[in-house]
């Protein structure tokens, strides 16, 4: 006689019968596949997946460091860019490339757009070719030669209809006529950077070029065969020659440059797009992945329960000549269809929750690049296949083996195989309780984390009531011979402004607090001695103009703010944050009348105020030491005269957010100049969210999967319980008959429930200590070890469980005796 598995259709109807049993499993198994299969997604677009551009492998990004102004990510400069593009032995080519903001005017209303400055090479390195025209060449790239430009396909559909007589058309950008030269093609993305509309040659002087001026980054496609470790060596080598070959700027020597010790730091440009959400994206997939665990546990003893039903059947089947192999592969036949009908469930879950996880992911690279794709469906089949085999292998093991025939002998009630088989669901249960309390005390750390950033002290008050937007003003527009015209017309600006219903006060910055706009420079102190070849730290700069720190809510701690007339009589002042001010002279009012300077060409500037510390980046990180200078200066870092030309306003107002406050802001700027488009109209508070959106996703993604396997484990315990109340009913007859109590009865279901809870408990702290390597780079303000979160949770976790078995514990001691010896 031969035996075959069961046939698809037979395990279906088999299923069908039991729809409670059937509805169950699928729900559980779609929740944890489904949820396993949507965070995979995630990793495989962000971590996984190469860059999508030809030989990946060979892109690297070019940083350079140095150990004795402790900066450990500097950008490339034109000095060093054009040494080594000219001398290098290692790369095909080299790129530099910066973000821009740029004004379009002269078709219809004045607006500002993304921009990307780029270098001849960038392109061509990323293999671009483009949709329309031409790609810019090295002639574009020279100073002084035609501007032109290049355009995003999404720009040239919506700006020029998709026309293709666009080539050869000019376009004014910042005052200045470009011609079009080329689109780009559809779907492009410029590494991790938010899509620019129009793309422009940087068009360094190389004759005019000194040391210094860190502030692009660098790419490069490396020669076949060449490794990075000799691409490194080849670029040091490069690093004295670049010195030697331009002139240091007015003030500095080139000894300082020397003495500075530049180092090549080179990266695979796949590390500079991910950056460092790989951390987080893994304790995710970690996360989820104990859900799964679970999930997997829960099926697993709805399986036991559904066999041990079956047993007499099953044995019966034995008895009749079906091998153990036969049973086993109509078991785990049915496991695995049950997962595969769970996995095509979970796949259009996760299909459905994919939009809203990107929806709200903060700044998550490579966003583009995240789908359910074949890699994502191999892994939900191989998911699939992996749950079920992993399901359906306990109840083998546990009914298929040499004791099934027991089942005719016994009639179903063999005490010592019912034990055995419900410590199999008590394991099941406790290894449910210990994933379910680490993913409970990770998520922990993070609300704790998100509770101890809200506390952080950000240097200012109500951001969601300060309006921000930015304009520049072309040199073809105000030229730099008239610079206080520049002034003078923001003055009048915020003079109209000020007047607007329900503006409380406003003020001008060149960088709007965690908006990402930065500038960084050395820094010296007139009243310090420095060493042959010292170079002082790097410090954060920022520009603004009276009345800036008042509108923000810093605290003004020492001294006094800005003046018109330290502007317009170009007065050598300057305004400190006060860890700055401890840093060089032990407080806030010693600092006050001291003297610093950025090069020695530069007027020293005496310190008139010192405020309280901003953090600028963010508040998970610490707040930068900070220079804060007025918005026109003389003798200013090589500059005999410098102006803003680019600036910031915020604005306090209860209206700050609304498209109507905007809207009348916009006017008021329009009836001073109807040319000024304005940028990044949005408020402090949006910065500020943004800055802690990484936080919030992870503690919202942690969270979830925390409350599944709280979820999860719960019913597990109460399924346990249910099972060992009907087991033994007969017995619960017998004691109760023989005067037992019923509360005895109840605290004894109770007990074996709590217990199964303490032991999973106690492997779920060790689990716990050890997963928290994982988890200290993402946590803030917070011990890894925080021995109030272990506890709370710890405790919140036995108060549900004792919930989850006082209920079927209940039910047990309310049986009536008479009932309970007629039940077996």
């Amino acid at each position: 006689m031969h035996f075959f598995p069961d046939r698809p259709g037979q395990v279906l109807r088999r299923l069908g019968r039991t729809p409670l049993f059937t509805t169950l499993a699928l729900i559980t198994l779609a929740v944890g596949i489904g949820a396993t299969t949507l965070i995979f997604s995630v990793v495989d677009g962000v971590l996984l997946k190469p860059l999508p551009y030809p030989e990946p492998g060979r892109l690297i990004g070019v940083w350079f460091s140095s150990r004795v102004i402790n900066f450990k990510d500097l950008n490339i400069a034109p000095f060093l860019y054009f040494t080594i593009r000219d001398q290098n032995k290692t790369l095909e080519d080299i790129g530099a490339y910066d973000g821009d903001s740029l004004s379009v005017t002269g078709t219809g209303a004045p607006e500002h757009v993304r921009g990307l400055d780029v270098t001849e090479g960038v392109l061509p390195i990323l293999g671009v070719k483009p949709a329309l025209g031409r790609l810019f060449t090295q002639q574009d790239d020279t100073a002084g030669a035609p501007q032109t430009v290049m355009l995003s396909w999404d720009y040239w559909q919506k700006k020029f209809g998709g026309a293709r007589s666009v080539i050869g058309q000019s376009i004014t950008v910042d005052g200045k006529s470009r011609e079009i030269i080329g689109v780009l093609p559809e779907g492009f993305h410029f590494l991790n950077w938010e899509d620019a509309a129009l793309l422009v040659p940087m068009q360094w002087d190389k004759s005019e070029t000194k040391l210094g001026n860190f502030s692009d980054e660098g790419l490069a496609r490396l020669k076949p065969g060449v490794t990075m470790e000799q691409a490194s060596a080849d670029l040091q080598r490069l690093i004295p020659i670049a010195i030697r070959s331009f002139p240091p700027p007015e003030g500095y020597s080139e000894k300082l440059f020397e003495d500075a010790d530049f180092r090549t730091s080179l990266h695979p440009l796949k590390q500079d797009v991910v950056g460092d959400v790989g951390n987080v994206l893994w304790v995710l997939m970690g996360s989820i992945g104990m859900v799964l665990l679970i999930a997997c546990a829960n099926v697993a003893n709805l399986l036991l329960v559904r066999v041990e039903g079956r047993r007499q059947e099953l044995a019966i089947r034995s008895a009749l000549g079906a091998g153990w192999r036969r049973i086993a592969s109509d078991l785990l036949v049915e496991s695995v269809t049950l997962t595969l009908i769970g996995s095509a469930l979970g796949l259009g879950l996760a299909y459905a929750g994919l939009r809203t996880l990107v929806a709200m992911a903060p700044d998550l690279p490579r966003i583009h690049e995240i789908g359910i794709n074949l890699p994502v469906l191999l892994f939900t089949l191989a998911l699939a296949a992996w749950t079920g085999l992993l399901i359906g292998l306990i109840p083998v093991f546990k009914f298929a083996g040499r004791h099934l025939n027991t089942g005719l002998r016994e009639g179903g009630r063999g005490q010592s195989q019912s034990r055995e088989r419900h410590r199999v669901r008590s394991t099941l249960v406790v290894v449910q309780v210990a994933l379910a309390l680490v993913l409970l005390i990770c998520s922990g750390l993070m609300i704790r984390t998100f509770r101890a950033l809200e506390h952080v002290n950000p240097g200012f008050t109500a951001p969601h009531m300060l309006q921000t937007f930015r304009i520049w003003v072309p040199e073809t527009q105000i030229p730099d011979k008239n610079r206080d015209q520049l002034i003078h017309m923001d003055q009048d600006m915020m003079n109209r402004l000020a007047a607007l219903p329900g503006v409380q006060s406003l003020a001008l910055t060149s960088a709007v607090p965690m908006s990402g706009y930065n500038s960084n420079d050395l820094i010296y102190a007139q009243d310090r001695t420095y060493r042959e070849g010292e170079i002082p730290p790097i410090r954060r700069f920022v520009w603004v103009s009276p009345g800036f720190f008042q509108t923000m809510g810093t605290q003004l701690i020492a001294g006094r703010d800005f003046s018109w007339e330290d502007n317009y009589d170009k007065l050598p002042v300057a305004i400190v944050s006060e860890n700055f001010a401890r840093e060089y002279w032990g407080s806030a009012q010693n600092a006050l009348g001291k003297r610093i300077r950025t090069g020695s060409a530069d007027d020293w500037r005496q310190i008139a105020g010192v405020v309280r510390d901003l953090h600028e980046d963010g508040v998970e990180k610490k707040a930068p030491t900070t220079v804060y200078w007025p918005l026109m200066m003389n003798n200013f870092d090589t500059q005999k005269e410098r102006v803003q030309r680019g600036v910031a306003f915020v604005i306090r107002s209860n209206q700050a957010g609304s498209q109507a406050f905007m809207n009348e802001v916009r006017r008021v700027v329009w009836s001073v100049d109807a040319s000024l488009p304005l940028a990044d109209p949005n408020t402090v508070g949006y910065y500020y969210s943004k800055s802690m959106a990484r936080t919030s996703f992870t503690l919202v993604m942690l969270a979830i999967a925390g409350m599944m396997a709280l979820l999860l484990g719960v019913v597990g315990i109460y399924g346990v319980i249910s099972y060992s109340v009907t087991q033994r009913t007969r017995e619960i007859g017998i004691r109760m008959a023989l005067g037992a109590q019923r509360g005895a009865i109840l605290n004894m279901f109770v007990r074996d429930g709590m217990l199964l809870t303490a032991i999973g408990a106690a492997c779920g702290l060790v689990a716990a200590f050890a997963a928290m390597r994982l988890m200290q780079a993402l946590i803030f303000g917070v011990s890894p070890y925080d021995p109030l979160t272990y506890a709370a949770f710890t405790l919140g976790i036995f108060i549900t469980a004792w919930v989850a078995c006082w209920l079927p514990s209940r039910r047990a001691a309310a049986t009536e005796p008479i009932h309970a010896l007629r039940a077996d």
